[in-house]
């Protein structure tokens, strides 16, 4: 990691005071005096390791306690920042982990949305999300971990999946 300057350090200690490591460009908008300013000081961040883009304007601040810059976020809490809380539930192999059907860890953590397809890395985990209708949102509960909630697949619709799979 290189040097920060002195209004980058402002903005990363007011963020690792607050503890708002998952933050918005909306929250840290005050300490600059238009969004080109703050454009590129979060390019300035995320180019030094500081930060990493989730979406449009959510960001995660890495902690100054991470070694080398290493960090790693449990991966169920990642897509929850990246959605909101809303509009997607996780699912495959993933949910059939949490809910102890499986032993193996997955390789991926599958995540079903209407608005989003692909395959994103965070944290050296690969996150696929799989475009979904609205109509198929269903048959989800919502869990907490580490004080965040997250959606996952209902129990019995892991297991449902798992059977189709085998």
């Amino acid at each position: 990691m290189k040097g920060l300057s002195n209004k980058e350090i402002e903005v990363v200690s007011f963020l690792e005071l607050n503890n708002r490591y998952f933050f918005a460009r909306e929250d840290i908008r005050r300490f600059f005096k238009n969004n080109n300013e703050l454009s590129a000081y979060l390019h300035r961040l995320k180019a030094k390791g500081r930060i990493i883009r989730l979406s449009r304007s959510k960001y995660y601040l890495l902690p100054i306690k991470a070694y080398n810059g290493h960090w790693s976020e449990h991966p169920f809490i990642i897509v929850d920042e990246i959605f909101n809380g809303k509009g997607y539930f996780i699912g495959g192999y993933a949910a059939a982990h949490y809910w102890g059907i499986i032993e193996q860890l997955p390789a991926a953590t599958d995540v079903y949305c209407p608005s989003r397809s692909g395959t994103r890395e965070f944290f050296h985990h690969k996150i696929i999300f799989k475009r979904t209708r609205k109509s198929s949102m269903k048959g989800f509960v919502r869990k907490r971990m580490k004080g965040h909630a997250f959606n996952v697949a209902a129990k019995r619709m892991a297991e449902e999946w798992l059977r189709s799979r085998q």
